[in-house]
């Protein structure tokens, strides 16, 4: 029996056991996801059925809208905090360091992963009052079960842990994670590449590719087996209620949608955000140059809105009162913040002038609506009609112009002050809307400019809102991430790809604004962690090209020599706390020949008797007499730098190869050593001045 199993996995792994791991990590992401999904909504159905059942009480109406989030997002914080630290926030900052080859303590550990889930489910039922996603907290769930599919791996294996096999599954684990949110497995792989890799392995993306192909279908697959209950949910609904959508905010299963949002739910595959808008006409070639315009308006917006958030993080870290709040009682400072976000949002108030009830699903399919809101608003045939989730944008005070314009003003601060809160969150989503709001208002005023489309003669071509929408959402979003695969990810999720080129003008335009004046979200966030990790060159001034390691090197390196003893090692030891020192030929030519480990350095201290031995580390007294070439294993030099290598290449080298440092010579001689903290701190001077 035992021979008949090893010869089945022989033939099972004859293909790679990796395979099976990306497909283990694919479907058991998907599950995950939907059933995150499932809780989410059943929680936000209690919520909004005890506020509609409290009735025309005030008070007890505004305790419902504020006490039920204010809780959730309180629990969210206290539980994920109390068990593990590194559980908060997005975790992509984190994961990128981890994929530059700096490894975090405990920040895989499996303990994260519960907390994380939990955490994440009640941040998500705070709805569209908190207004947080799931995207980057679900890149670190995966990238926690991907590190330990790779341990179970070795176990089955029985090899020994591999860093690079451990690599690949983190590379397809965040490439899973965003492809199982959107159920978008394309744009999810190519937006994962942008966001998490400076240098990616085209065999990775295979990798990639192919789990998150498993988890997107293995998604989309459980949403066919709910769509009965989907039926049911959807007959039902409200247009004053969030629809009860199977699929809380990331559903996939989605009707073919007719202008009352009514009709039954078939039971079929389709994107997340299915839009029905006509491509016979769907953008006449002069709309370009509005396209144009949307995409430096999403640019300028987006360095404003980077530059705000990352002086919103710093003021609250230097505030006395809200620094004591996070050290010492994070729950209270979540819950004063959702108080304050839960009351400006209640819908008798401000709220309705932001389409307060409406969930962020249910935000993204009324911003991505096929039909004219201004034309709609003077209809009166088309407001008697139910059913229309644009009629909560419609305010008779303001109109559709006038909320729009306050909800991206309220918002924009909303969401910066709600991405200071030490919960488990996403943060993609929240722009995403923000940019689609964008876009829909813009396209709202083109369509009022010129009613008939840009040509008077001939047939009418109106003006579609909705292509704007689609436009400013990849666009937005695009330029806050430094990513140009949102033009993708919009027609994706959609399923529209009439305007896939005025999308992708808009994203390029957008981008090229915000890389040339901010960093994008996460590497702000890394640099307010202070993480060891590098950021992109932002300075593409040509003089910048003409740095060269001479010049911000470290001159001052302890080395010894093949010819040195217990003294000089002694001396080495106490003058710095490397991990490897560099060896030479001898003390009068400098030649570079290898490095040294410190543990072996203190193994060779510890085989020699002096009094001046340091504390802790005990010295044998069967003293033998040697030298560190004789007694030390030197390791060869594999890479070494030019002082002409310019900033440039050490930068590409140092994310291509994980380096932590590497030594300068000239001629053979060691002039100097190079590492991450200098390559980060002449590449933060020179992005300043460009």
């Amino acid at each position: 029996l035992a021979g008949c199993l090893e010869w089945v996995k022989r033939q099972l792994f004859r293909v790679g056991e990796d395979w099976y791991f990306l497909f283990i990590l694919g479907v058991l992401m998907a599950t995950i996801s939907f059933a995150t999904d499932i809780i989410t909504n059943l929680l936000q159905g209690a919520n909004m059925w005890l506020y509609r059942e409290i009735g025309d009480i005030g008070v007890l109406k505004y305790l419902s809208w504020t006490l039920f989030p204010m809780a959730l997002a309180a629990f969210s914080t206290g539980f994920s905090q109390s068990i593990s630290p590194h559980s908060g926030g997005s975790g992509i900052p984190e994961l990128k360091t981890i994929l530059m080859g700096v490894m975090l303590e405990d920040y895989l550990a499996i303990q994260n992963f519960g907390a994380k889930v939990v955490g994440l489910i009640c941040t998500l039922t705070c709805g569209s009052t908190v207004f947080l996603g799931k995207v980057g907290a679900y890149v670190h769930l995966s990238a926690i079960a991907a590190a330990y599919l790779g341990k179970m791996r070795t176990t089955v294996t029985r090899e020994y842990e591999n860093k690079f096999k451990q690599h690949e599954m983190l590379v397809a684990a965040q490439a899973v994670a965003v492809a199982t949110v959107f159920g978008a497995p394309i744009s999810g792989v190519l937006y994962s590449i942008e966001v998490m890799s400076s240098n990616f392995a085209v065999r990775d993306y295979w990798r990639g590719f192919f789990s998150a192909t498993c988890g997107a279908f293995t998604f989309r697959l459980l949403a066919v087996f709910n769509s009965e209950q989907g039926k049911a949910g959807w007959a039902g609904c409200a247009p004053s209620s969030p629809l009860p959508s199977p699929h809380g905010i990331f559903g996939v299963l989605t009707p073919k949608l007719t202008p009352s949002f009514l009709s039954p739910l078939p039971e079929t595959i389709a994107p997340v955000f299915k839009r029905d808008l006509k491509i016979d006409f769907p953008f006449d070639l002069l709309e370009t140059f509005f396209f144009l315009i949307l995409g430096i308006i999403c640019g300028v917006v987006a360095c404003a809105y980077l530059f705000c958030q990352r002086w919103m993080m710093v003021a609250v870290r230097k505030n006395r009162l809200t620094a004591k709040l996070l050290a010492t009682d994070k729950p209270v400072y979540t819950a004063l913040v959702v108080l304050l976000l839960a009351s400006i949002t209640f819908p008798p108030g401000l709220g309705q002038l932001m389409a307060s009830r409406l969930t962020m699903k249910e935000h993204l399919i009324s911003l991505f609506d096929n039909r004219t809101w201004g034309l709609l608003a003077t209809n009166a045939s088309g407001v008697a009609k139910p059913g229309g989730l644009w009629q909560e944008w419609d305010h008779p005070s303001a109109t559709i112009y006038g909320t729009l314009i306050f909800f991206l003003l309220m918002k924009f601060w909303m969401l910066i002050l709600a991405t200071t809160l030490p919960l488990p969150a996403g943060y993609f989503m929240p722009i995403f809307i923000y940019g689609a709001a964008i876009g829909r208002l813009m396209g709202e005023v083109v369509a009022l400019l010129f009613p008939r489309g840009l040509h008077s003669d001939g047939p009418p071509r109106p003006i579609i809102p909705a292509g704007y929408a689609l436009a400013g959402a990849a666009a937005f979003s695009g330029s806050v991430t430094h990513t140009v695969s949102t033009a993708l990810l919009v027609c994706e999720v959609t399923g529209h790809l009439g305007h896939i080129l005025p999308t992708t003008l808009a994203v390029l335009v957008a981008n090229a604004i915000s890389q040339k004046n901010q960093p994008s979200f996460y590497d702000a966030s890394i640099i307010l962690k202070k993480l060891p990790y590098l950021p992109p060159i932002r300075s593409r001034h040509i003089a910048s090209y003409r740095v060269v390691v001479e010049e911000f090197m470290e001159r001052r390196v302890v080395a010894l020599a093949k010819g040195d003893g217990f003294q000089e090692v002694l001396v080495a030891l106490d003058a710095s706390a490397d991990a490897e020192y560099p060896v030479v030929e001898s003390t009068g030519s400098p030649t570079l020949v290898g490095t040294v480990s410190r543990s072996q350095l203190v193994t060779f201290l510890q085989s020699h008797e002096h009094p001046q031995a340091p504390q802790g580390e005990k010295v044998n007294r069967l003293a033998t007499v040697g030298t560190l070439g004789e007694d030390c294993a030197i390791e060869p030099i594999m890479l070494q730098f030019s002082p002409w290598t310019s900033l440039h290449q050490a930068y590409h080298l140092f994310q291509l190869l994980k380096l932590q440092r590497v030594f300068v010579t000239r001629s053979g001689e060691l002039v100097g050593a190079v590492s991450r903290a200098e390559v980060r701190g002449e590449n933060g001077e020179r992005g300043k001045r460009g």
